[in-house]
């Protein structure tokens, strides 16, 4: 049997709305492990005056299984 605990975190990027979702796993991979999947929950970005986007934001849930005490 196991448990599986879910964090929210949000990820930034200036390159794309992936690689937001991509630095928010990998970050959280520095300190957290068994991570076993990710689900996005919502894109958002910065725009500049020109309209083009600036910075992207991904809120996502991140699944881990939680180790059992030896």
């Amino acid at each position: 049997m196991s448990v599986v605990k879910v964090i929210e975190l949000v990820g930034q990027s200036e390159r794309s709305w992936e690689d937001a979702v991509q630095t928010a796993v990998h970050e959280a991979a520095k300190t957290v492990r068994n991570i076993t999947g990710v689900e996005v929950l919502n894109w958002t970005g910065d725009v500049s005056d020109a309209g083009d986007i600036t910075s992207y934001r991904a809120d996502v849930q991140i699944a881990f299984v939680v180790e059992p005490e030896s």
